[in-house]
């Protein structure tokens, strides 16, 4: 005999740091209106990320008719990832003004990691999408 589908009734996207989930807001109000236990989720989504610490981690939720819920809990943000790797605070909001530089290894580390969450198979290409979300913060990319 099949198992039957949950039926899905939302899905909230929301960016939690890692290991660090509260009831407070955003969470609570986000997870209260669809009727989820919220303790479960905090403990849930604190579990599975205390290795991510410090990282703000976009976390998919899906929510069913019986009030259960599935995580997908997905890579950093590109620019965190660029930032860490750069070792800067933060981007330039001028592109032509350099803040930090990352070497073509540093480059393919990123879209390695990224590679889940892009819409890319090629490692070719998640390099470029990470080249071009580099350069747009203002991170030169150099040799080596």
């Amino acid at each position: 005999m099949a198992k039957k589908k949950k039926k899905i009734i939302g899905i909230v996207k929301l960016q939690i740091e890692g290991g660090k989930a509260t009831p407070a807001p955003p969470v609570g109000p986000a997870l209260s209106q669809h009727k989820v236990n919220i303790s479960e989720f905090v403990q849930k989504f604190n579990d599975l990320t205390r290795d991510r610490m410090g990282l703000k981690l976009p976390v998919e939720i899906s929510v069913y008719e019986d009030k259960s819920f599935d995580l997908l809990i997905k890579q950093p943000p590109m620019s965190t990832l660029i930032k860490l790797k750069a070792g800067v605070e933060k981007g330039s909001g001028n592109p032509l003004e350099f803040v930090g530089k990352l070497s073509n290894a540093q480059v393919k580390e990123v879209a390695e990691q990224k590679m889940p969450d892009l819409n890319t198979k090629e490692i070719e290409s998640a390099m470029s999408i990470v080249m071009g979300t580099a350069r747009s913060m203002g991170i030169e990319i150099v040799e080596g």
